[in-house]
């Protein structure tokens, strides 16, 4: 069965993460997805951290169900080559710092005017425009920049990095949400367009909910830890001795408190006139919690999670990255992947996209230039005898 985007091709002039996550999630949908890469290098992400093979684990986990070819579009004759391929795509995605294409005589407004159908998308930390823009980005810079981390820790402790990288990731997947409404449209009027994503108002856009008691106050926000007061939830310690042993609840309305309440064994504290108001828990918030905690310590956090979700309780235990892996319900959905990679087999998070007459097929991130020859033959109509000196000349 086809995958639901086949027929969109991507030219991917992308490296780390933010780019490559939204090019992979158009490859899991059915793209076809190339990967230009320079020749002598490649992605800079493939060398970033340690890996089975020539590449790390990181590039793996980014590139799955592309194809890789290696062009010099520093050179006059990759640049040519590169214009000859393009009429062939219906995106071009990049990630570079701002300028760069235009340095490769590649920028919007050349492309734009050669291909106007052409859908030319970018991802940035600071955006295109405005005083920020030629400010570098990681994906914790972006964090920092969109309010993320102001947010984020405890009460009396700094601001803290999430540990997942929302600022690459989260940007990625809102570019590729931006590039299939520019498709969309240029089905009707046959014309293509600029899609941009910044970094920093990506990472602002999941931080808006947090917004909340700024406007009520007028303050900034400030860091909460763990504790949802107002919905008595929190994090609570359960048996074991492992760092991750614990498991999240809450109990927003009065039905789920009276459930929490009969899960717990303290069924005497239903209706009472503190304990059933949670303005009251709030406020006696240490007490509250000691009393759920009693219970917790004395369960894993597997048998807390499936005892107060059969009562109607919110609640997970935390699953650190191995019981990720590792789980049942995640395999039995397709959400972790066994690939086959020439250095070994790993398994890899999947598409969490899900589409009933269009499921992901998947192939692993391809070698430097595994495809070169192919794709120039394919878009370029470059002879076979003629890879050789292209190689030599340093163009491939």
């Amino acid at each position: 069965m086809s995958g639901a985007l086949e027929g969109l091709t991507i030219c991917d002039l992308t490296q780390f993460e933010a780019g490559p996550s939204c090019t992979e999630l158009l490859a899991f949908l059915g793209a076809d997805v190339v990967k230009f890469e320079d020749p002598k290098r490649g992605d800079q992400g493939r060398v970033l951290g340690m890996g089975p093979g020539d590449d790390s684990m990181y590039f793996l986990l980014l590139n799955l169900n592309k194809r890789s070819a290696t062009i010099n579009l520093k050179s006059d004759e990759g640049r040519d080559l590169f214009l000859r391929m393009l009429p062939s795509f219906d995106v071009l995605v990049e990630n570079y710092t701002l300028g760069t294409m235009e340095r490769f005589g590649l920028g919007w407004d050349v492309l734009h005017e050669r291909h106007p159908r052409l859908i030319y998308a970018s991802v940035r930390g600071f955006g295109d425009s405005g005083p920020y823009a030629d400010h570098k980005s990681f994906d914790m810079v972006g964090q920092a920049a969109g309010g993320a981390m102001s947010v984020n820790g405890t009460p009396d402790g700094p601001p803290t990095r999430l540990g997942v990288t929302l600022g690459d990731t989260g940007t990625g997947l809102h570019l590729a949400v931006g590039i299939l409404a520019a498709y969309i449209q240029r089905e009707s009027s046959g014309v293509g367009q600029r899609v941009e994503c910044s970094m920093q108002e990506a990472v602002m856009n999941y931080t808006r909910v947090a917004m909340l008691s700024h406007y009520l106050s007028g303050e900034p926000t400030r860091r909460r830890g763990n504790p949802i007061k107002y919905m008595s939830g929190d994090l609570y310690k359960c048996s074991g001795d492992g760092p991750d042993d614990y498991a999240f609840l809450l109990a927003p309305s009065p039905h789920m408190w009276d459930g929490l309440l009969k899960t717990i064994g303290r069924t005497d504290l239903i209706g009472d006139e503190n304990w059933s108001k949670g303005g009251w828990r709030a406020s006696h918030w240490d007490e509250v919690h000691r009393v759920i905690e009693s219970w917790t310590a004395e369960r894993d956090k597997w048998t807390v999670m499936e005892e107060m979700q059969a009562s109607g309780v919110p609640c997970s235990a935390v699953f650190d990255t191995g019981d990720l892996l590792e789980s049942v319900h995640l395999r039995g959905r397709g959400m972790v992947q066994t690939v086959d990679y020439p250095a070994g087999t790993f398994d890899v998070p999947g598409n969490p996209v899900r589409l009933s007459d269009s499921p992901t097929a998947y192939s692993p991130a391809p070698l430097l230039g595994e495809h070169t020859a192919d794709v120039l033959s394919e878009l370029a109509g470059v002879r076979p005898d003629e890879i050789d000196g292209l190689r030599s000349r340093g163009v491939i």
